[in-house]
């Protein structure tokens, strides 16, 4: 089932609901859908949960407004989604992108119906350089990433894509996965490319006050295995389990593992 949500006057962001059970709300990375998280959407309701998977504003069949792409706005969709589907008791998992945004929610949320979080190959608490923390990507090294998606953004996403696994996938599945990231609106991916370069979450941490899981890939290229080491000592109650034989996309690399963790977790 589908449902169309305004999270403001005039935009509307798109949400698969399947299934029933405990809700696990399911925030997609940089520059996809929720259509990332297939192998979780036919795995978990049958273990009863309730898939929701947040397509975010610019992104799949969501609204794509020119502004407000920075995760305090993202996570004010997330708050009108949770809102509006009147959830209790929910499990938030955010992939990339998704794991600050699901963070900052929680950090200016503090209504919330959130019981777990589980964090995915989190570009948290910073995806970009700073003083004091030296992991992840210089700020320039996002310019050129932007200066590239407006030169030639398939290309781009691309040559992402071929950074994304650290196992072989099938071409098939390469294609795939290209096309999933271009399915995002251009000027979207750009604001978001953004707020990736600039956003800061590390006073956020502080605001986790619930059981988190933290699972990544140690070979991750985009979202250093180093981040897991500042989520560690900043979420009180947080566990962290490494994916030996993935890189960033270990939800497709180590789907069974993602799977059985998840669920080992939401059980605890």
């Amino acid at each position: 089932m589908g449902h169309y949500i305004e999270v403001e006057p005039n935009v509307k962001v798109f949400v698969e609901d399947i299934g029933e059970g405990k809700p696990l709300i399911f925030i997609h990375g940089w520059p996809v859908s929720h259509k990332m998280f297939e192998y979780q959407q036919t795995e978990l309701p049958k273990h009863g949960y309730r898939f929701i998977g947040i397509d975010l504003r610019g992104y799949g069949k969501s609204d794509a407004p020119w502004s407000g792409y920075d995760y305090d706005t993202m996570a004010s969709d997330v708050h009108a989604v949770v809102t509006k589907l009147e959830l209790q008791d929910a499990a938030l998992a955010g992939f990339s992108m998704g794991g600050p945004i699901a963070i900052r929610y929680l950090a200016n949320h503090k209504d919330n119906p959130i019981s777990q979080l589980i964090l995915l190959g989190a570009a948290a608490p910073s995806f970009t350089q700073r003083e004091e923390y030296p992991y992840g990507l210089e700020k320039s090294g996002v310019d050129d990433i932007i200066s590239n998606l407006k030169k030639d953004r398939p290309g781009m996403l691309k040559d992402f894509g071929g950074m994304f696994f650290h196992q072989d996938m099938s071409d098939a599945f390469n294609e795939w996965f290209l096309h999933l990231g271009l399915t995002g609106t251009p000027h979207a991916t750009i604001h978001s490319a953004e707020a990736l370069r600039d956003e800061d979450g590390r006073v956020d941490l502080a605001s986790v006050h619930v059981p988190t899981l933290i699972l990544h890939g140690k070979h991750d290229e985009i979202c250093p295995f180093d981040f897991t080491s500042v989520l560690k000592e900043g979420i009180a109650e947080s566990k962290l389990v490494a994916f030996e034989n993935s890189g960033h996309g270990l939800v497709f690399e180590e789907t069974e593992k993602v799977n059985q963790e998840i669920l080992k977790f939401l059980q605890t």
